[in-house]
């Protein structure tokens, strides 16, 4: 079999393409070496070439995956920014968008690969369970920021925890992801972002 011909980097993303789009679709398991290097066209040392074995497959996708989602926040949450100075508006508008973004599963958003990698932990090395952790306290982080400056300016009409609403974020997308994907309903995810939406406005401003 004739490895196609290109150039390494774009070689390497095909084979990352494939490998996380089938992942999303079933889990790491059930992802094979042969299906990927079939589905790209190259040879299996060709794979090899670019990837070790399969745990470092798994740690190239994971970081991919953070990277490219922590770039989608980061532009989709300053383009929120730059239409409000006040902190929750600018939050709710970024939550709107986020909605928006994730209205045409699997196109807007295809899934989560930090949660698909959860659900079979046992299956990478120490170093990629490590890397999966520090995604989703990265994503804490990221929104207890935002949510902090939001109480400076709006306290809390509620007792709360903003770590907890920090995290609730990141299960109602993954949540949503999954209810999506069993129920076949594409627009699920929208409708719960769009409630989490409605309840950040409660917490800060006391209003459904």
């Amino acid at each position: 079999m004739q490895e196609t011909p290109r150039k390494g980097s774009d070689t390497r993303e095909r084979v990352l393409d494939v490998a996380e789009a089938a992942v999303l679709e079933k889990g790491f398991a059930a992802t094979s070496i042969e299906e990927v290097i079939a589905e790209v066209g190259i040879t299996k040392s060709g794979f090899f070439y670019h990837f070790k074995d399969k745990n470092e497959l798994a740690k190239a996708l994971l970081v991919r995956y953070v990277e490219r989602e922590d770039a989608l926040f980061d532009e989709l949450f300053a383009r929120a920014d730059e239409l409000n100075e006040d902190p929750l508006h600018g939050f709710l508008v970024g939550l709107k968008m986020m909605s928006e973004l994730m209205a045409d599963l699997p196109n807007g958003h295809p899934g989560c690969l930090v949660a698909s990698y959860c659900y079979q932990d046992r299956l990478f090395d120490k170093e990629v369970r490590e890397l999966n952790a520090s995604a989703v306290l990265n994503w804490r982080r990221r929104f207890r920021q935002r949510l902090d400056r939001i109480a400076l300016r709006y306290p809390p009409r509620m007792e709360i925890n903003l770590d907890d609403l920090a995290d609730m974020l990141s299960v109602i997308a993954d949540g949503g992801i999954i209810l999506s994907k069993t129920i076949k309903d594409k627009h699920v995810l929208a409708r719960q972002m769009l409630l989490y939406r409605d309840f950040i406005k409660a917490v800060f401003l006391g209003v459904p």
